[in-house]
């Protein structure tokens, strides 16, 4: 046991490296994804519920009747299934800058991808991509307060007391929380590449 609690402290520098090779892998690969309409098009009930990022859309705030008579934001009249593509619906998209926007999301992205994997060689860029993964972590996870969707709709059915709202989290929220570990993940880059920095003076 000792031996492997030796070997264990001994690799806790090649384990940040591989925390900052993941955090690098998943933001390149997410970032990458928004130029393609299918994930610019899921990101939407997100940033059009936002107050730090819904003036990025000319429609973020229409509301307009359902089939049912309802009143619904416009985006969902415009939903685009994945897998599937209406020609209709990516017109009012691209209307809306859905599009444009994601572009320009998936760019940031990316690039804090690529600070985090600097910090392997370069301590200072590695804080600075960490305090940026903080950062877009806790703009992610304020969608938990913010979006609608990240919770479970009241659908009706047989059953007496179905599960819905919080804290039942949708398939959106669950993805969203799971942004806990990449708060944490980047909390410990910032640590990591001051310790560095110190020690080099």
């Amino acid at each position: 046991m000792t031996k492997f609690l030796q070997l264990a402290a001994n690799l806790q520098n090649n384990f940040f490296n591989g925390l900052r090779i993941s955090i690098c892998l998943v933001m390149v690969w997410i970032g990458g994804l928004k130029v393609f309409q299918y994930e610019a098009d899921g990101i939407v009930p997100f940033v059009a519920n936002s107050p730090l990022m819904s003036f990025f859309y000319k429609h973020a705030n229409d509301r307009v009747l359902a089939d049912d008579g309802k009143e619904v934001a416009a985006y969902n009249l415009y939903k685009n299934p994945e897998g599937k593509t209406v020609k209709q619906n990516v017109d009012w998209h691209t209307h809306n800058g859905t599009y444009l926007f994601s572009y320009g999301l998936g760019f940031v992205i990316c690039v804090i991808g690529v600070l985090v994997l600097l910090g392997i060689w370069f301590p200072k860029i590695g804080v600075v991509g960490g305090l940026l993964t903080v950062g877009m972590s806790l703009v992610t996870l304020s969608f938990l307060l913010t979006t609608p969707e990240v919770y479970v709709p009241n659908l009706g059915g047989d059953f007496p007391t179905p599960n819905y709202d919080f804290p039942y989290l949708s398939g959106a929220g669950r993805l969203v929380l799971k942004d806990c570990i990449m708060l944490a993940g980047g909390l410990l880059l910032i640590s990591d590449g001051a310790c560095k920095m110190l020690n080099r003076k």
